[in-house]
């Protein structure tokens, strides 16, 4: 599986940039830091998953000044031909986005994922055990996605019924609701309760073996033993549907829902202690390494499939010992890299292209 050619048009900082990626090998983007190197990466993400791992408002990416902007890849999977299209378009109120493969509109977002799966390294993902639970989130998120594209649709549905539940909180403004408005809450958060339960079982199914490479990864970077735990971490107590009860009072003077699969977290250990608390900040970011590592194995064990490597300014956040352990326990195939320090040496890309210079 390789990405043989991206074409970006009023993408970000980019009027225009033509790239042809080898495939199964390695290409590095080394320029400056503002010359675009991550918007790059960030382009390939959207053509996999119609998103981006920057932000949530697609006007963002539009270059300054222009009401529309594309992005064209073109890839193999095995002998399949990948022709991936992004068309985004300024509106009236917001952008709107287009993609297509191989000239057909996905029906579901399933349908996306399941073509062209990608692992990104960032520099929060490396230190997401330190950081705040939403980065926990989305990296399992992403995880059970690319293990089963089915479970998007899972994902979606209950974003979609958190969105409807909060409006309705939110429309109440602190007061009791009628009886009408109690009747539509009611309908929504049974649908809500149904959805989670969904959700929050394909998260934790995934995070036994998740655990274990994650443990094995860490002997390789931590260059020694330590005991790793993650275990599913959830919200509230007992049932669902109960805790939404108690929690009403509280949720309808705050106009969101406090309690649910999109307020739980990976609780991580190392050697019995919280590793968000009481580990160092080199341990933080090894275990960090190693579930990225994990989760990527994962999806080649389970799918037979090599997704796209890309490591956005990885290095500049790890020492030299980490960064070359690293580096040896990188699976082969395609990998994109940027970075605007000097390569670590273990690093052998078949391409380096500087940005700040035309194509």
């Amino acid at each position: 599986m390789g990405l043989v050619e991206l074409q970006l048009t009023n993408f970000r900082v980019f009027e225009s940039r033509h790239v042809t990626p080898p495939a199964d090998a390695v290409t590095v983007f080394l320029s400056p830091n503002g010359t675009g190197k991550t918007s790059i990466l960030e382009a390939v993400f959207a053509l996999a998953t119609g998103g981006s791992f920057r932000t949530t408002s697609a006007s963002d990416l539009l270059r300054t000044g222009s009401d529309a902007a594309s992005v064209h890849g073109l890839a193999f999977q095995g002998t399949r031909r990948l022709d991936m299209k992004l068309q985004l378009k300024r509106g009236v109120r917001n952008v709107t986005k287009r993609l297509t493969i191989n000239e057909q509109r996905p029906q579901t977002y399933a349908d996306i994922y399941d073509v062209f799966p990608v692992t990104i390294f960032t520099p929060e993902g490396v230190d997401m055990v330190r950081r705040e639970p939403s980065g926990r989130r989305d990296f399992l998120t992403r995880l059970i996605v690319n293990l089963d594209p089915r479970t998007s649709d899972v994902v979606e549905r209950f974003e979609r019924v958190l969105r409807q539940r909060n409006a309705l909180l939110k429309s109440l403004g602190g007061e009791l609701p009628t009886a009408m408005q109690r009747d539509e809450l009611d309908i929504w958060t049974s649908e809500f309760v149904d959805v989670s339960e969904l959700l929050v079982g394909a998260r934790e199914k995934v995070l036994t073996p998740l655990a274990e490479l994650t443990a094995s990864y860490y002997e390789e970077i931590a260059g020694g033993s330590g005991d790793v735990g993650l275990s599913y971490e959830r919200s509230w107590t007992d049932e669902l549907a109960p805790s939404l009860d108690a929690a009403f009072r509280d949720d309808r003077y705050r106009g969101h829902t406090t309690v649910g699969p999109h307020r739980d977290d990976i609780r991580i250990t190392l050697d019995q202690r919280d590793a968000r608390r009481q580990a160092s900040q080199g341990e933080q970011r090894s275990v960090a390494l190693s579930m990225l590592l994990a989760g990527d194995a994962l999806v080649r064990r389970e799918r037979d499939i090599s997704p796209l490597l890309m490591l956005d300014d990885v290095f500049s956040e790890l020492d030299p010992i980490r960064c070359s352990r690293l580096l040896h326990l990188l699976p082969s195939g395609q990998t994109l890299v940027t970075t605007a320090s000097p390569l670590p040496q273990e690093l052998l890309p078949a391409v380096i292209i500087d940005l700040s210079k035309g194509e």
